[in-house]
């Protein structure tokens, strides 16, 4: 297929998919006259920020600035690359997508052919440990999984296996026609020195990572013997496996929001933790898988609640590179609580020991994460010294400065006035005393209407002045863009764009999305058809002088150039004309700032 036939598909596929259907089947819609409105999937928010305008089949969150095509949207909901959001979009239509002959297309289908390859020997790989586990040859993997209490239903619901030697896997994956080279970059399999393939995970009990698509991206294995090694251990990063980017169980987090919402998440560190809670009942679990948590993370959390509770071992407390990572969850917009578990005690240990009630307790004591910050600062010192005594209240006073209300900070000052015996006003006192911990401001939702000079001026005069050529408001429908000289490229190409619309007679916004890169510019632009920004005199106004603030700008550079080229002129007619040009330009200037445009 040619790139103009191709081209035409895509135009197909995003007329076939209804921008509307397709958003309201992740996320509930409210329409309000011509645009739909819903709570941004992308971040949290109170207030509905996120738009979809179905005229012009785009999205647009004017609280993040996400914005883009039914294409764009599929392919930030579920972290995945272009090919990827064609192929579930096109299934949804029942379409099939053709060949396209371009070289970058070639090299996008070759990548997507190698990723389904590993993608299905990571199945087989699944499917081989699986029939092991139930062979009668898998006695101590059955044995364990018994003293963990994991049941049958749990244990065919997680897909677990079992690896029985370190040749089983290589052998079959081989025998099933995958290369030795494919059951290595899958990262089932490695070499020894002597150059063997074997099994990443021999002799372990098996439990498979699925990714949000239900497909098997990756393994993490127990080991049933005393031994040095790591209890755990994943498969390696690969192209299929991010373990940054990935959550264990989210799949079937993923199934339970679609079946009826979850309220929140329990994120746990390990797999065992996971399946424990799971099978007592609490099915919004999943697992950090070990590590520390990253903004990836925390945005795929963001995709299916805005409440994170964090239940992490008894001695979390004293941890304090992981405490420190759960601000990355509250920097992301999601409200943090902890839940404050027996020292000693991971979150399986307290579901065996105590049941589902006593982990419901767990639960209901859960506390906001500036709150267990306080007590894990009380966990390190001893009170009773008066050296660790003054530690921890100066700990505990630069935690207080990060509370987001006098209210909080009040309730926290009682606390650790309590725990260490001074006074609320002594605390006060030194709170206020040392110098404010600096704040970034929020970015406003709507911009003002001000006029201002200088690059950041020029640029947002340019983004008002096209985003109401753009949305075609009737103070700006004569405005000649070609007049004007946009200094940013996106610019450029945002105003050609709308002066070819003019020409069809129509202007599409979503047809910018073909064109540029949603973020940036566009994304800026878009922000503006929010409220009342573009409407009204007060924005004829703005548009007006947004116009003259271009102009200047285009004025100045103008004579600033004429002025380099008039000394660097050689003949005294050269310099005649310059001049003539630059008294021309200046005349122009000086009319701006007279009648004070």
């Amino acid at each position: 297929m040619t790139g103009g036939d191709f081209s035409e598909f895509i135009r197909i596929l995003k007329e076939k998919n209804d921008i509307v259907d397709v958003i309201g089947s992740y996320t509930k819609l409210e329409r309000r006259g011509y645009t739909y409105w819903a709570c941004c999937p992308f971040h949290h928010e109170k207030t509905p920020s996120f738009a979809v305008n179905a005229a012009d089949r785009y999205f647009h969150c004017f609280g993040c600035g996400k914005t883009g095509d039914v294409i764009a949207f599929v392919k930030e909901y579920e972290n995945i690359d272009f090919p990827q959001a064609i192929q579930i979009l096109a299934a949804r239509v029942g379409l099939e997508v053709p060949a396209y002959d371009d070289r970058s297309a070639e090299e996008a289908a070759e990548k997507k052919k190698k990723r389904d390859r590993l993608s299905a020997l990571m199945r087989d790989a699944a499917r081989f440990y699986l029939g092991n586990l139930y062979s009668g040859k898998a006695t101590p993997h059955m044995e364990y999984l018994a003293k963990r209490g994991i049941t049958p239903s749990a244990m065919k619901k997680f897909g677990l296996g079992a690896s029985l030697d370190y040749g089983g896997l290589p052998a079959h994956l081989l025998a099933q026609g995958y290369t030795p080279g494919e059951c290595v970059e899958s990262g089932a399999c490695v070499r020894t020195v002597e150059g063997k393939l074997i099994d990443a995970e021999g002799e372990r009990l098996i439990i498979p990572i699925i990714n949000n698509l239900d497909e098997v991206i990756a393994f993490g294995g127990r080991v049933l013997k005393p031994t040095d090694r790591a209890k755990y251990k994943n498969t390696r990063e690969t192209m299929l496996f991010n373990k940054s980017k990935n959550l264990f169980n989210i799949n079937l987090v993923k199934k339970e929001k679609r079946a009826g919402g979850i309220p929140s998440l329990i994120m746990v560190e390990g797999y065992m933790d996971a399946i424990s809670l799971y099978q007592a009942g609490f099915k919004n679990v999943v697992a950090s898988m070990g590590t520390s948590l990253t903004k990836e993370q925390a945005r795929l959390c963001k995709r299916y609640t805005d409440t994170v509770f964090i239940s992490y071992d008894g001695d979390f407390a004293g941890q304090k590179a992981n405490l420190r990572g759960l601000d990355i969850l509250k920097e992301e917009g999601l409200k943090v609580r902890v839940v404050p578990l027996p020292d000693g005690l991971d979150p399986d240990d307290v579901v065996q020991k105590q049941g589902k009630e006593g982990y419901e307790k767990c639960l209901a004591e859960a506390m906001p994460l500036i709150d267990f910050r306080i007590l894990a600062a009380q966990r390190k010192h001893d009170l009773t010294d008066p050296y660790e005594k003054r530690e921890f209240v100066k700990e505990a006073l630069a935690i207080v400065r990060e509370a987001e209300s006098a209210t909080e900070r009040e309730e926290l000052l009682k606390r650790i006035s309590a725990l260490s015996g001074i006074s609320i006003s002594a605390l006060q006192r030194d709170l206020e005393a040392a110098p404010a911990t600096e704040k970034k401001s929020e970015p406003a939702m709507t911009p003002a209407v001000q006029r201002e000079d200088g690059a950041d001026g020029d640029k947002k005069a340019a983004r008002f002045v096209l985003a109401c050529c753009l949305f075609s408001k009737p103070f700006a429908t004569d405005c000649d863009l070609a007049a004007y000289d946009f200094s940013d490229e996106e610019h450029r190409t945002i105003a050609n764009y709308i002066m070819e619309g003019r020409r069809e007679g129509r202007i599409r916004p979503s047809g910018l999305f073909e064109l540029m890169s949603p973020d940036g510019e566009l994304s800026e632009i878009l922000n503006l058809d929010f409220g009342d920004n573009l409407d009204g005199e007060a924005a004829e106004r703005y548009f007006r002088d947004s116009l003259d603030v271009i102009e200047r700008r285009s004025l100045n550079e103008r004579i600033a150039l004429e002025r380099e080229r008039h000394a660097a002129a050689t003949t005294q007619e050269e310099r005649r004309e310059i001049l003539v040009r630059i008294n021309e330009y200046t005349k122009k200037l000086n009319g701006l700032k007279k009648h004070g445009r």
